[in-house]
């Protein structure tokens, strides 16, 4: 299904990072499913208390940052963000969250997520990544 039939409650907003129009004093805007997408990069990328008026609104991934990649470290970072979704983005429905640790020499973990928009149960696939280290300018 194309952005065009999705319901006029998805909304526009402005794009992530914002920016503006080459030429112009006009913000780029986003909608559809691109503005859902960048809605859970910055969902999951925001602690809580971070957001003015908003003191619960994120993902607190940090304190699992140094955490050894374990079957425990998957599951609960699978359940932090479905929490997060469900509290905090009432577009879509969260089917499976998926974490792989397949580069995990790098530190890194992908959060895959397939989710349903609501009213129409158009199906969709995210991923987010986040890196458990820091990064350094070594190589």
């Amino acid at each position: 299904m194309s952005d065009q039939n999705l319901p006029a409650f998805i909304g526009t907003g402005w794009a992530f990072p914002p920016d503006f129009l080459m030429g112009s004093h006009t913000v780029r805007l986003s909608d559809g499913i691109e503005d859902i997408e960048q809605s859970l990069r910055i969902l999951l990328s925001t602690l809580p208390g971070e957001r003015a008026m908003r003191p619960d609104y994120g993902c607190d991934l940090t304190p699992l940052l140094f955490e050894p990649l374990t079957t425990t470290l998957r599951t609960v970072t699978e359940d932090r963000v479905k929490t997060s979704i469900y509290l905090h983005e009432p577009r879509i429905e969260p089917l499976k969250v998926g974490v792989s640790m397949a580069d995990s020499h790098a530190g890194l973990l992908l959060i895959s997520i397939d989710y349903r928009i609501r009213p129409n149960n158009t199906r969709h696939n995210y991923v987010f990544d986040f890196y458990l280290s820091e990064g350094t300018e070594t190589g």
